[in-house]
């Protein structure tokens, strides 16, 4: 049965939202910075993981994770953050929504910090080689950076993270309690095989792949 909410129970203006709620707090209504401050920065240099959520020409929405040795996420500038892309499945979704719409934005993580730094702003593709050249890992070289020049930077609170638990090794789950990533691929498109040699092949290849083609 299709879920469906109620007109009645649907807020669908500004107005209707903010009445559900306190006012905001009087630093967070400030706290958003247009450059990368002195915190910011060093919040950047110790962060092996961000998402960077992206829209296309129509308005439809996309977030990708994107992860790397810590300092992979460049500070160029005060205001400029540059993104290596390394090798995927080539899709290309978030690369190809920044060519029609460039407006992201990047929700970047430290392990073991429960404060997250979020930055908005507009980003641009580009392929200057010494640009890519400093950011080769194991001698490869990214095909393009993502390269952000920053509107909105601003730190975020621990409350989202200390609600998951996400760092907390007791909150961790067993990674057996679901299939492996191929077998979920496969039933979802062209058929897992029912021989578990012929299965455990597949997820070995997938193994592989990542060994030989992180970068």
């Amino acid at each position: 049965m299709t879920y469906k909410a109620s007109k009645d129970h649907v807020i669908s203006d500004e107005e209707a939202l903010r009445a559900l709620y306190p006012p905001v707090h009087d630093i967070a209504a400030i706290k958003s910075l247009d450059h990368i401050d002195e915190h910011a920065r060093a919040f950047i240099e110790r962060s092996p993981f961000l998402c960077i959520g992206t829209q296309d020409r129509d308005g439809r929405a996309d977030v990708s994770p994107r992860g790397d040795p810590v300092g992979f996420i460049r500070v160029l500038d005060e205001r400029t953050l540059a993104i290596p892309d390394r090798p995927g499945n080539n899709r290309l979704d978030t690369l190809a929504n920044i060519t029609n719409n460039p407006s992201v934005g990047l929700l970047i993580m430290v392990p073991g910090f429960d404060e997250t730094l979020r930055i908005n702003g507009t980003a641009k593709l580009v392929t200057d080689p010494d640009l890519l050249k400093s950011m080769a890992v194991n001698d490869r070289v990214p095909g393009l950076a993502i390269v952000v020049t920053v509107a909105e930077s601003y730190l975020h609170c621990a409350k989202a993270f200390r609600r998951s638990l996400l760092w907390d090794p007791a909150s961790r789950q067993d990674r057996k309690a679901m299939p492996s990533l191929m077998k979920m691929l496969l039933d979802q498109t062209t058929g897992a095989p029912d021989d578990d040699a012929d299965m455990a092949e597949k997820d070995a290849g997938l193994e592989e792949a990542y060994r030989t083609s992180m970068y």
